[in-house]
């Protein structure tokens, strides 16, 4: 499987106004169907992505999320390379499974294993759902 970046994150203090910002800067269009967690569609060949709404406790960051068949296993991979596990395996709706883990410098990366492969979304004309790995969780 190529590992291939699927999905950006931005922790936010505040997720409407950084959506605005963005919006303002680069004319992303964001589904604000979760208020929480405005989504920006993957469009133009770039990767989509979302803003969280982070709890107070919580530092604003940045993150990407890779493709990986099994998250325990990567997860595992990345400890034994000097990484630390953030958030173990969770699930997404109906959409599939994320992880977090730090590498050795401290950078979060997020993992996520799709519940269908790429194929399917073809057969519903090329329109995939958002992507929202993180939504609900943080990497602290």
């Amino acid at each position: 499987m190529t590992h291939t970046v699927v999905h950006f994150e931005i922790g936010a203090e505040n997720a409407g106004r950084l959506a605005a910002f963005y919006h303002a800067l680069f004319g992303w269009t964001f589904d604000r169907t979760d208020p929480a967690y405005p989504v920006v569609a993957d469009t133009d060949g770039g990767v989509g992505g979302g803003i969280m709404q982070l709890p107070a406790d919580v530092a604003p960051y940045v993150t990407v999320y890779v493709s990986v068949d099994d998250l325990a296993a990567m997860l595992h991979r990345a400890e034994d390379l000097g990484g630390s596990t953030v958030v173990k395996p969770t699930k997404i709706r109906d959409m599939g499974e994320f992880a977090m883990f730090t590498d050795p410098e401290g950078h979060v990366v997020g993992l996520f294993a799709a519940d269908e492969p790429p194929a399917r979304h073809a057969r519903r004309g090329g329109r995939r759902r958002p992507l929202q790995p993180g939504s609900g969780r943080s990497p602290g």
